[in-house]
């Protein structure tokens, strides 16, 4: 259950805001439509030096499909599929293809997040004590016994704030895919589950788990890749009302027409989910199950709404989510974000503290997000490019001042020789033809 002090801020929040619907806006950005290349600005001749690219992948078993999509000024100019959706059974892919899309999850979720933020229900640097009591006072690991699993702790310099988790700078750890063996165990001992699970457990329940576990630092004072986004999950049920699917069903996908991304998918789009693949013995066979079930999203309790890795999504409807930003936070008529709240969120969040003094990218809200240093290294995109990938090798770009957008989405584990994502990236640039 949860406690009275969660139930009190609850309520008031919701007697005090109500659940809005999404605004209308005085702009009106058409929804991405196909186009000439020529149309956008972009050479049809050199974009066709991703087919080869693709086609390259797939022949020498890199990969065993593709499917690229490219944007220029609200219209698609390369959308293809290669290969195999399903290289045993002999399906061929498709565009419309359902892939997991994992921690490009992410960049959605702190969207929801900032929807809130914007009907003022909460400040970025609030605790999240207040909304998950169990949050208060948190603990740092100081000291962790190998012989039995315990483990001492020292307080925190500061409380864990909704901006924290955000950023990646909470302390919060990731369990099963932690760099840090100890936390592995920690997490796994206390019944943490991270993602990709089919059994029947809320986001909640691992949630008030996690929050009763040590940090890896102290609050603000690195970046530690972590569950942060599904924290913040299960807040925006707790500051809603209501279920983080349905949230996201109401307030984001339907008035942006992203009909085909879903936790969970609805038996009619099933059968266009894209399975996990690895090599075996020069072959594409399906993933095993290992510390998570690759039969996820179609099968299990459908309770579990991880707002860090949960969602499975088309290429087109990300893409279309990535429009939305580039447009200042509207499509067709509709105001999902404030071009104030994008400026917030692409700002620089994190300082150096993402991949130190030398990074070609820093943290905003939402993205990571390139700095000059990446233009000067090339095919990257122009500074404030933003951009990140999911667990199972998909990847996007999107480039406000080219008004460009780059998706590229494959389904595989175990891979080594797969080099597709920074080359489509390199030849989406390159055919800038204005």
């Amino acid at each position: 259950m949860h406690s009275l002090q969660t139930i009190l801020v609850v309520a008031t929040l919701v007697l005090s805001f109500g659940a809005p619907a999404q605004t209308r806006s005085l702009q009106r950005n058409r929804p991405l439509t196909p186009a000439s290349p020529e149309k956008a600005g972009m050479s049809a001749e050199r974009l066709s030096r991703i087919d080869h690219l693709c086609e390259t992948a797939v022949a020498d078993g890199d990969v065993p499909g593709i499917v690229a999509l490219v944007a220029r000024r609200s219209h698609i100019v390369y959308h293809k599929a290669f290969g195999m959706a399903d290289a045993a059974a002999g399906r061929r892919l498709k565009k419309d293809d359902i892939f997991r899309i994992a921690s490009q999850t992410k960049a959605i979720t702190a969207t929801a997040v900032m929807i809130l933020w914007e009907e003022g229900k909460f400040r970025l640097d609030d605790p999240i004590s207040r909304f998950i009591p169990e949050f208060k006072g948190p603990q740092v690991l100081k000291s962790y016994n190998e012989a039995d699993g315990s483990y001492t702790t020292e307080p925190a310099r500061s409380e864990i704030t909704i901006r924290h988790l955000l950023t990646h700078t909470s302390g919060i750890g990731y369990g099963v895919i932690d760099g840090d063996e100890r936390f592995k165990k920690i997490y796994a001992k206390a019944g943490v589950v991270d993602l990709f699970t089919t059994e029947p457990v809320s986001i909640g329940e691992s949630i008030r788990r996690l929050a009763k576990l040590p940090l890896h630092h102290h609050p603000g004072e690195r970046f530690t890749y972590s569950e942060g986004l599904d924290v913040l999950g299960y807040m925006i049920e707790l500051v809603s009302g209501m279920k983080f699917d349905e949230f996201l069903r109401k307030r984001l996908f339907d008035p942006l027409g992203m009909d085909d991304t879903w936790f969970y998918l609805p038996a009619d789009k099933a059968s266009r989910l894209v399975p996990v693949q690895t090599p075996k013995d020069g072959k594409w066979v399906r993933f095993p199950v290992t510390f998570y079930d690759p039969d996820y999203p179609i099968k299990g309790a459908r309770t579990f709404f991880s707002g860090g890795a949960g969602l499975s999504s088309t290429a087109q409807d990300y893409a279309t989510f990535l429009q939305m930003y580039l447009n200042g936070g509207e499509l067709g008529g509709r105001r999902i974000l404030s071009r104030t709240t994008i400026d917030t969120i692409n700002a620089n969040q994190t300082g150096k503290l993402m991949g130190g003094e030398n990074s070609d990218h820093y943290y905003g809200l939402a993205f990571g997000v390139l700095t000059p240093a990446a233009t000067a290294a090339g095919g990257k995109g122009s500074p404030g490019t933003f951009d990140w990938g999911g667990y199972f090798n998909t990847s996007y770009f999107a480039d406000p001042k080219e008004q460009l957008i780059g998706v590229l989405m494959k389904q595989t584990q175990g891979t080594t020789s797969d080099k597709t994502a920074d080359m489509f990236r390199q030849l989406v640039m390159q055919a800038v033809d204005d």
